[in-house]
């Protein structure tokens, strides 16, 4: 089993990255093995609407954001985290799960995010947390996606990665947060073991529009 932590801020080894690792090193421990994806500093290009996706099956702009959603389809559960800027997720992170998401929905074989357990992991230095969970958990409530919790929400707090290293309560959430879901992946796996199917799918998607 395989977890994808993905840091979307733009410094590989600050604070989103201490609350990754936290989550990691518990996973590990509970014999699940985790990977970081960096989104980078690069800017990442926003979804321009093009439709572009239900043709190509994936986003037209062949950047990281393709690359993730080809190693997702390998990964049995995803751990987002991003700094918070202005109460929610960073700029380049917002518009690397537009893409994301949004592009998934189109591959012919079906979205790679489907059924697999997901949780959000947000870096402040004081506030505006629990508004970028919120927003960062739409997209897993979208994409059919069980959501992961911990003991409380789930960021830590800290200007520094030193200080997030002392933000106690934030790293204890992070740990219980990484055997949570390696606790969530083993019972998805006795299920599918005893034969539980995953649930039926609907053949045809009912998009209503509120505007005739």
């Amino acid at each position: 089993m395989k977890v994808i932590l993905i840091n979307g801020s733009p410094h590989p080894n600050g604070c989103t990255a201490t609350a990754l690792r936290e989550v990691g090193g518990a996973l590990q421990a509970s014999g699940v093995e985790s990977e970081v994806f960096w989104i980078g500093r690069q800017a990442v290009q926003g979804c321009v609407a093009c439709g572009g996706c239900a043709n190509k099956g994936k986003c037209v702009w062949n950047d990281n954001v393709n690359e993730f959603v080809d190693l997702a389809c390998a990964a049995d559960g995803f751990v987002f985290g991003s700094p918070v800027y202005f109460a929610g997720m960073n700029g380049s992170m917002m518009s690397f799960m537009d893409r994301a998401f949004f592009s998934a929905l189109k591959r012919p074989q079906g979205s790679p995010f489907l059924y697999k357990p997901a949780a959000a992991v947000v870096s402040a230095r004081r506030a505006g947390t629990t508004a970028a969970i919120d927003q960062m958990n739409k997209y897993f409530l979208h994409g059919q996606m069980p959501i992961i919790s911990s003991r409380y929400w789930n960021m830590v707090h800290g200007n520094t990665p030193e200080e997030v290293a002392q933000d106690a309560e934030g790293l204890q959430i992070m740990r219980q947060l990484g055997r949570n879901m390696a606790w969530f992946l083993k019972l998805k796996e006795a299920g599918q073991a005893a034969g539980i199917p995953l649930p039926e799918q609907e053949s045809t998607r009912i998009a209503t529009n509120f505007i005739r």
